[in-house]
């Protein structure tokens, strides 16, 4: 043992006696090169950071990644429709609805884009979006992104937006108690995704709400607990279409389980109330304003696409 530590010592002794004659160090080869700022990036400067202080990320990070799930950058192309889109359907609606300061007080501080989506194969479910402590929103499948189709983008983005916007919103000023009791004895945080349907996207429009609107719930994973059900009506009543609204009320009228008269149309309807209250009382925002400002700009996505696209292409000609 003695012989080791004094081999040990006199290695030691050796490169340090080495090192000390070196004249200087080579330059490193695991140079840190820095990343380009891009003409996207100017205008993400422009049209994020200095109105809202909110950094748009795009370049996925593993730090800022949960490295639970296999996950993949988004395309420079879908990262650019993405903020165009987030900026025009999202914060310049509520633009319309709110003060200048009220956005860069109450939104978030990082919006960051993941190509692919986050499956929980155990439970058959997958992760849209995340918020983190009222700082952090993170949208997943950005890859699958189609600019022009303005259901398939709610059902997967614009919904999750508003939904994790709302949180954020609770997080400030929580969401009325009386909401809580509307549907006491019928939530189910364990298997709640075992009342989703199964329609395609293609039938979302029209699609089967009999597991869950009976119940008083307007989607499955809100029947989950309390504040998802508050924050999936929130953001429902603002992306969805009446023809949709008025196909869940129509359901929920129906039987529960075991037959139950549950009557889930009169408790959406009010939950519905109780959400306009808390937003005129406590936020100043006409629930009814901001959904309307919505679906107009619905109807001028392509045009706001191609405004943004040409303002980030100008900054590549200066």
């Amino acid at each position: 043992m003695n012989k080791i530590i004094k081999l040990l010592s006199f290695c030691f002794l050796f490169l340090m006696a080495s090192s000390c004659t070196e004249e200087k160090f080579t330059d490193s080869i695991f140079v840190d090169e820095l990343e380009e700022n891009t003409a996207f990036d100017t205008w993400l400067d422009n049209n994020y950071l200095k109105p809202y202080n909110l950094e748009f990320r795009y370049r996925m990070q593993d730090v800022g990644s949960n490295t639970s799930y296999n996950l993949v950058p988004t395309k420079l192309q879908k990262s650019e429709e993405m903020a165009i889109l987030a900026k025009y359907l999202w914060f310049d609606a509520y633009g319309e609805v709110v003060d200048d300061e009220f956005l860069r007080k109450y939104g978030p501080r990082m919006i960051h884009l993941i190509g692919s989506a986050a499956y929980n194969p155990t439970q058959g479910t997958r992760i849209l979006g995340t918020a983190e402590g009222g700082i952090k929103v993170t949208l997943y499948d950005c890859n699958e992104l189609q600019a022009n189709n303005i259901a398939f983008n709610n059902e997967y983005y614009f919904h999750t937006m508003h939904h994790e916007f709302c949180h954020i919103l609770d997080q400030q000023k929580a969401m009325p108690k009386e909401f809580e009791t509307l549907s006491a004895g019928y939530y189910d945080p364990m298997y709640w995704q075992e009342r989703n349907d199964d329609n395609t996207l293609s039938e979302a429009e029209i699609r089967d709400h009999s597991k869950y609107a009976p119940l008083g719930f307007v989607t499955a994973y809100g029947s989950g607990q309390p504040i998802e059900d508050f924050v999936e009506l929130f953001s429902c009543y603002i992306t969805k279409s009446d023809v949709w609204w008025n196909e869940l009320l129509r359901q929920a009228a129906l039987p529960g389980p075991n037959n139950e008269q549950i009557k889930g149309d009169v408790v959406i309807k009010k939950k519905i109330d109780l959400c306009k209250k808390w937003l005129s009382e406590q936020w100043n925002i006409d629930l009814d304003v901001l959904r309307d400002n919505v679906r107009k700009r619905q109807l001028h996505v392509n045009e706001a696409l191609e405004a943004g696209l040409n303002e980030i292409n100008s900054y590549n000609q200066q």
